[in-house]
């Protein structure tokens, strides 16, 4: 038997983490000085409330090599290989962790997916279900790294505060996005973060010309399935994306999922993306 594992940043919904008995190491979230576990014992809930409230934004803590190494060790006594999909190692050194951690063992496999969030998640995905197929290692090993390149992650932001907070934006560009309501789009390419484009206007309005756009003119898409997450505390533009993927009428399934605490922690709230696979 081949068993997949990942980390907490793949954020594919729980009810397909148990179909497909995938094993995830949650990252660590730090908040008000305390050590948190993605998913486990924090909710993106508690790190809004605390920032709404005057808090400093939470950071986020990659999985060390020696927990990976306790968890592979375990595995690796029950199953034949293990095959580890990591978020991108230009956003964490977790897939640098696992790699060390897996060199005591030839049967575990270590991946990095160049990409995040249910981008991420896509893969691993893919990688449960041809185990389950009885496919060998090799198969499912060129079966992720031919997906990399072909997965396609954006989403946009309703608030520049947390990227501010974090570092990753100035607090001159995050007050000049809020006053002209700018929100832009950010792509995954060739495993880097880009902004890609400026939308203006309500998030509602942008999120419809964002979805609709993704979709406009694509003959290049594999609609087997698509990916939608969001950090929304409600449902509304979530609301607006699925309807417009369900209009659009080429795709046989629609993953819907939240973005765990990882991602919240530098997004923050309102952000949707939408992830598609191309040919």
């Amino acid at each position: 038997m081949i068993k997949i594992t990942t980390d907490s940043t793949c954020d594919l919904p729980g009810w397909l983490l148990e179909r497909h008995n995938i094993t995830v190491f949650p990252l660590g979230v730090v908040k008000a000085g305390k050590l948190y576990h993605d998913g486990i014992d924090i909710r993106t809930a508690d790190i809004s409330a605390y920032v709404d409230a005057g808090g400093e934004l939470s950071t986020t803590n990659a999985v060390n090599a020696a927990d990976y190494k306790d968890v592979f060790c375990r595995l690796a006594e029950k199953y034949d290989a293990v095959i580890h999909i990591n978020i991108g190692s230009a956003f964490s050194c977790c897939c640098q962790n696992a790699k060390l951690a897996a060199e005591s063992f030839p049967e575990i496999y270590v991946i990095d997916s160049e990409n995040l969030t249910i981008g991420h998640g896509l893969m691993v995905l893919a990688a449960a279900e041809a185990a389950e197929e009885g496919k060998s290692v090799s198969e499912i090993l060129n079966l992720v790294e031919d997906m990399i390149p072909r997965v396609e992650t954006s989403f946009v932001l309703d608030r520049l505060d947390y990227m501010k907070k974090g570092g990753r934006c100035s607090a001159v560009t995050a007050l000049g996005a809020n006053l002209l309501k700018l929100h832009p789009c950010v792509e995954v390419i060739d495993g880097k973060m880009s902004v890609t484009k400026k939308y203006r206007g309500a998030i509602t309005k942008v999120v419809a010309d964002y979805v609709r756009e993704r979709l406009r003119d694509r003959t290049d898409l594999d609609t087997s399935r698509v990916c939608m997450v969001d950090t929304c505390e409600g449902g509304e533009l979530a609301d607006i994306a699925r309807e417009i993927l369900q209009e659009d009428g080429r795709f046989q399934e629609i993953i819907e999922t939240k973005a765990g605490c990882t991602i919240f922690c530098h997004s923050g709230p309102g952000t949707l993306g939408i992830i598609l696979l191309r040919r």
